[in-house]
């Protein structure tokens, strides 16, 4: 038997307000996120997009995370286009090897059952 486990997350983004102070710009809010700059451009890895109960909603991988996050809630083809508005966490983990990432992103799809992800869900519950 194959052992698995996923890493902590490097990063987790929360929904949150900006306190704007004197001579500082107002970040434009993308569903209630405004740390998307704490995302490096250049990274590749899982993203994990959670609810207000901690269920998981939808896991995916990337080249390059900060775009792809980005386009989870901006373009139309999104598995989770519909339900943008559930999201407030989304852990993000840094994995370089493509095949990591396809390994972990299966693994944490089933053991973890995402609730959005359909194409490599092999465990029915």
């Amino acid at each position: 038997m194959i052992k698995i486990e996923l890493p902590k997350p490097d990063l987790v983004i929360r929904q949150r307000t900006q306190v704007v102070k004197e001579n500082e710009v107002e970040i434009p809010s993308v569903y209630g996120f405004i740390d998307f700059h704490q995302i490096p451009r250049d990274k590749g890895g899982l993203i994990m997009f959670f609810n207000r109960e901690n269920e998981l909603l939808f896991v995916g991988k990337a080249r390059k995370l900060r775009q792809r996050v980005k386009k989870h809630f901006e373009d139309n083809v999104s598995p989770i286009k519909n339900h943008r508005e559930e999201v407030v966490k989304i852990e993000i983990f840094f994995v370089d090897d493509a095949l990591d990432r396809e390994i972990y992103e299966t693994y944490a799809i089933n053991k973890l059952v995402a609730k959005y992800n359909v194409d490599k869900k092999f465990v029915h519950q």
